[in-house]
């Protein structure tokens, strides 16, 4: 079981998936296929089709703090705008589109988060929220409105204690996942923390040198109740997130190519932006 015992029931989603399928299938941003974008709710619709059991979202804000599911940095090639989303009023948000996407009389708009979070209210899903620790406290209260604290994981950098300390204040114990590159990182964790919901480990890697390429290393993470979770891409400046383990490789050589080492070494999720190969891998192996 993944997290500590007082967190059981805010964990108990997330233990019921993994107990169903290993690993979790986590899209990256939902499907973004034809005239869907990612980080909408059509995305989201199209990775539960392709067999994801989670999916990633991206966290933005407006000036007057309202929430968008939306990457900011990608304006340029996704609205056809230089400004960055954050600079920018909700009214002004409001009338931005994925300008490659529109159709007539049906524009691709940019989507409030908490419109694609409560489109799946209920659902054997699991939201991953990511670039949203700067915004806390703001944001953890508007999730806290949508009663959703079981689907709502909430990624941080494990070294952003500032944030942890956010999470540690906050009534509301959402699912925390941190994102680890060393085993000193890991270390610095508040493991015992009551007042922190640490169930899971973002595990980076460049190389297979990593720490986290020892089997044994992983072992130990889930024996302290951790879940063990992989990104696998590249990001576009080149670095890798989990070696040279990743959708490139998966689409280039095979998803087996890509991931079946990662899976050999029995990580519990792996993000991607094909979910529906790692879906078919995983059936084929289990």
């Amino acid at each position: 079981m993944f997290g500590a015992t007082p967190h059981a029931e805010t964990n108990a989603l997330l233990n019921r998936l993994t107990q169903h399928a290993r690993p979790l299938v986590v899209s990256h941003g939902g499907v973004a296929v034809g005239v869907v974008s990612s980080n909408t709710t059509l995305a989201v619709r199209g990775a539960l089709l392709s067999g994801a059991d989670a999916v990633k979202i991206d966290v933005s804000s407006s000036i007057d703090h309202i929430f968008y599911a939306f990457h900011d940095g990608t304006e340029p090639e996704s609205l056809g705008v230089e400004q960055n989303i954050q600079t920018m009023s909700a009214a002004t948000i409001n009338g931005l589109s994925y300008q490659h996407r529109n159709r007539p009389g049906r524009p691709a708009r940019v989507e409030r988060l908490t419109n694609v979070l409560t489109a799946f209210k209920g659902r054997e899903m699991v939201f991953a929220l990511d670039r949203s620790w700067w915004r806390w406290p703001t944001l953890l209260k508007v999730l806290d409105g949508l009663q959703m604290a079981e689907q709502c994981l909430l990624k941080v950098p494990a070294w952003e204690f500032d944030a942890i300390d956010k999470l540690r204040a906050h009534r509301t114990k959402y699912p925390v996942l941190a994102i680890c590159s060393t085993l000193e990182e890991l270390r610095a964790l508040p493991h015992d923390d009551a007042e922190v919901n640490l169930v899971g480990i973002e595990l980076i890697a460049l190389d297979e040198e990593s720490p986290w390429f020892d089997a044994e290393v992983l072992a130990a993470l889930r024996r302290q109740g951790l879940l063990t979770w992989v990104n696998s891409e590249t990001m576009t400046t080149g670095v890798p997130l989990f070696a040279d383990h990743d959708d490139e490789r998966a689409v280039a050589e095979s998803p087996s190519a890509a991931w079946s080492r990662i899976l050999d070494l029995g990580v519990d999720a792996v993000q991607t932006e094909y979910p529906w190969l790692l879906h078919d891998l995983r059936e084929l192996r289990s």
